[in-house]
């Protein structure tokens, strides 16, 4: 429970303390005495709750609550507000920003314990179920939908920021061949050590890579040019041969093999999510055609 964080926003350090401390025992407080602080550390630290003071110099609890459930990064971060403002217009108008909550200052500290203890329960319940939803569950890693989820994400963080995003699209070599001679449950066993070597060779935090459909995975690389697409790319071809997973049916090596499509750009100035993915989708087809075990980034 202790791995699960609390942001307390409130520009009195009393508050902080006392909340603080009725709330360690179970979870991680951390405290924000601005407006302008608790959205910078919402967004970078990713909170299980945000308890927050209304009244307060700069951005008011409002406001803050607001720019939180605007943003994508943070609009799942259920807020509770903590008030001393007691009229029902203030609690209404906290509720239709999306707060999960609002509690009436002076609050019984049981109370408040109890009701933070079953939301960070219910916040745990919900990412699991979420890991859960996001995992292929043959090899263990992202599934397609999460897939899909990360790239519009990091599409829209690297436009921010001006990086380029690379993307691997991978195929095994000659799969098909390959179930034909050693059968399905073979197969799954080898799409298994494929994926988890492929998601052991990603040494970046912010790489991902999944299943995005039968024998194909594709690689997300956030912060990645084309050069380095491209060395990412030969260093998982060679990763999986170095498996020495025996194919007798493949043509290109006696052992299970990959082909890789790499392609890269910078989302503010060039083309659609649609065009990153064509573009190496088309260059993992002409690593197909041209010998296969190869990386195809031009």
């Amino acid at each position: 429970m202790h791995q699960q964080k609390v942001l307390i926003v409130d520009d009195q350090v009393l508050n902080h303390a006392f909340i603080a401390s009725e709330i360690e025992d179970f979870c991680t407080p951390i405290s924000a005495d601005s407006g302008a602080k608790a959205l910078k550390l919402a967004s970078r630290l990713k909170p299980d709750l945000i308890l927050m003071d209304i009244n307060m110099p700069g951005l008011d609890g409002f406001e803050v609550c607001q720019q939180l459930k605007s943003n994508p990064q943070t609009e799942d971060i259920p807020v509770i507000f903590l008030s001393g403002m007691t009229d029902i217009a203030s609690e209404k108008t906290g509720l239709e920003l999306g707060a999960l909550d609002y509690i009436r200052r002076p609050f019984n500290p049981e109370i408040l314990k109890a009701r933070i203890w079953n939301q960070l329960q219910l916040q745990r319940k919900r990412r699991t179920l979420e890991k859960m939803s996001n995992r292929d569950s043959l090899t263990n890693i992202a599934n397609r939908r999460y897939f899909d989820q990360s790239l519009g994400h990091e599409w829209e963080r690297m436009r921010e920021l001006k990086h380029p995003l690379g993307l691997l699209m991978i195929d095994i070599d000659a799969f098909k061949p390959f179930n034909d001679e050693y059968g399905h449950v073979t197969g799954d066993k080898a799409l298994k050590r494929v994926a988890q070597c492929l998601n052991q060779s990603l040494k970046r935090s912010g790489d991902l890579v999944a299943r995005y459909g039968g024998e194909e995975f594709a690689c997300i690389l956030p912060h990645t040019d084309k050069d380095s697409a491209r060395l990412i790319g030969n260093q998982l071809c060679a990763a999986v041969l170095d498996l020495m997973i025996p194919h007798g049916a493949s043509t290109v090596s006696a052992y299970v093999t990959i082909s890789i499509g790499s392609a890269s750009v910078y989302p503010g100035e060039t083309g659609s999510i649609k065009r990153l993915i064509a573009l190496a989708d088309q260059r993992l087809y002409t690593a197909k055609n041209t010998g296969r075990n190869r990386v195809v980034h031009e």
